[in-house]
Parts: C-alpha cells; structure tokens; sequence
C-alpha cells in the first residue's frame, strides 16, 4: 500500500519529529510513504479568520498535490477536520474543484484512524513503560468522529498504564486562532486542563494534534511541571524501539 504524507504546518515546522514517527510506524506496518513537495497548509488559519478566497488558494494546492495518491494520512485531526467539512462548501461555485475536494476528504485519514480503521491494527507489540493520560482533541473527536482510535492503541502499548483525564473532552483552548484572538479566555482554559493532567499523576500526556499538544505542553512548562509531553506516533514509535532492544537482548 502506498500513501500520501499530509505533513501539515506544525509538524513540517516545529515538531519533524512527529512526522517522522508517525512514517516510521507505517514502515513498520508495511506501508509505502510519499511526501508531495507541492503540499502547502490547509488554509485553515485564513477559513477560520473570514478570509475564504485566501483559503481556496491554499486548498487547490493541496487538491492538485494529492490527487494521484489512493489514500491521505497526515498526524493531525485538525488539518484532516478542514477537508473533510469545509473544503467541499469552499467550492460550492465550482464543480469539478468540489468534486475533487469530495474526493480528497474520502480518503484522507488522521493517523489512528487510518491505522485501526483502515489497515485493522490495534496491537503492534509497542512497549513503554510509563503511566499517562490521554488529551482527545476537539476537531479529531467532534469532527471527524475519532474517539476510540487513539485509547485502542494505547491499551495494546504493553507497560503502558493509561489513567483516565477528568473532563477530558474539555477544550485546551489553543483552537488556532482563537488562543490569538482570545488570549485570556485561552489562559483561563489550557490552566484547567494542565489542573486535570497533573491531578492524574501522569508521567506522558499523550495527544493527537501538535497545536494541542504545543498549547498544554507550553503551559506545563511555565509552571514546571514535569509531565513529558507525546504524540500518540512517537509513543507507538518510541514502544516499538523499545520491544526490538528488548528482543535482541
């Protein structure tokens, strides 16, 4: 199977480290990975700030640069929201783009998501040893429907002892460019999740989306706690180092 690495912004910019985790997982399960250099951002900064047409510039960058491929994967639910429920009304004046953009939210899958659903794993023999809580967030969860996907594969991560988050489905209030936007409603609520987080005592928070992840682990920081901060890839990537230096010794 060969698919399409969706990188997006964050990721390519400041966390590589989780794209490439999230390549080398699907190495692992037997899957080709290409990068499509014309790829841009999804466009969903100037959407969601009222700037349509700025966003339909951006967004038939991505129709072209994956239109070739079978199926789209990318680390992030937010990115993959934007596809699936806005690009199609972007082109609502342009059927043969609103066709294409039909297409490319069929088959493009959030990490997990296309793990499980897609390629049917759950288990990869991942070990990491450690207690952590997991951060489901707002457009992965609500918009694309992704909730059971990430818990699946951590409960098959041996070692790992998951505990659950208290009002886990509650934002952290990064939300693009809302956190901008709205900085001290922002602050009020990413204080509240990092309360929950440190209540439960966890060593990793593990999440889906890097601008969450950015969001709760910058506060964290700022009060020093020391909870390490994880996309769901790199713990699957970190376990399966783990089990193999496990196997040759």
């Amino acid at each position: 199977m060969k698919v399409a690495l969706f990188v997006t912004c964050l990721a390519d910019s400041l966390y590589p480290q989780v794209a490439e985790a999230m390549v080398r997982v699907l190495h692992h399960l037997g899957v080709q990975v290409e990068f499509p250099e014309a790829q841009t951002c999804c466009g969903q900064p100037a959407f969601n700030s009222g700037y349509a047409e700025e966003a339909r510039v951006v967004a038939r960058t991505l129709l072209d640069a994956f239109r070739s491929y079978e199926y789209v994967v990318s680390p992030s639910g937010s990115c993959c929201g934007m596809i699936h429920h806005y690009y199609p009304d972007l082109f609502a004046d342009d059927a043969g783009r609103r066709a294409e953009a039909e297409a490319l939210a069929e088959k493009t899958y959030e990490f997990s998501q296309f793990v499980v659903r897609v390629l049917g794993v759950t288990d990869l023999g991942a070990k990491f040893s450690a207690r952590a809580t997991y951060h489901p967030s707002c457009h992965a969860s609500r918009l694309l429907g992704v909730r059971e996907e990430p818990l699946q594969l951590l409960a098959h991560v041996h070692g790992l002892e998951l505990v659950p988050l208290p009002y886990a489905s509650d934002c952290c209030g990064f939300g693009g460019t809302f956190a901008v936007k709205m900085g001290a409603l922002s602050a009020a609520m990413v204080r509240d999740k990092v309360k929950n987080i440190t209540a439960t005592e966890a060593e990793v928070l593990v999440g889906t989306d890097m601008g969450c992840l950015m969001n709760i682990g910058g506060r964290l920081a700022r009060e020093g706690q020391r909870v390490r901060v994880m996309h769901l890839a790199e713990v699957l990537y970190e376990g399966l180092r783990n089990a193999r230096r496990e196997s040759v010794g």
